[in-house]
């Protein structure tokens, strides 16, 4: 059976937009779909031709909904240097997380975006032996 559905925008909620955009275009490479409004922008891979083109888009929504903590919902980035990106992730504006509940074979580090949202680094290298 065919899946009937797929991801096509993973909306995050914001505050100030334009830092937000500069954030989210900075981490991932994405592109303006169009022209931001004062509470919207769509953010597109680069390569992506049109809206039914794979590749989930993120959407940024001021929306003056008060954000939940802990957020639930959260991104997983993938990342085969997860040191250099979190390091270039922080300088783009992003936060760690004070969060102590690693195990000891965590292979993720929790983040948080300019407005709050938050975002896991996971390690994609290669595992150690193999």
């Amino acid at each position: 059976m065919t899946a009937m559905l797929s991801i096509g925008t993973i909306v995050l909620t914001v505050e100030d937009i334009a830092r937000a955009a500069d954030f989210w275009r900075g981490a991932l490479g994405y592109v303006d779909r169009g022209e931001p409004s004062e509470d919207w922008l769509i953010l597109d891979p680069p390569d992506k031709a049109d809206w039914a083109s794979p590749g989930a888009s993120v959407a940024l929504s001021v929306t003056g909904y008060p954000q939940h903590y802990p957020p639930r919902i959260h991104l997983d980035l993938y990342a085969e240097d997860q040191a250099a990106e979190v390091r270039r992730l922080l300088t783009l504006g992003a936060r760690e997380v004070d969060w102590h509940d690693y195990p000891d074979d965590a292979d993720w580090i929790v983040l948080e975006d300019t407005e709050g949202n938050r975002f896991c680094v996971v390690d994609t290298g290669p595992y150690p032996g193999h």
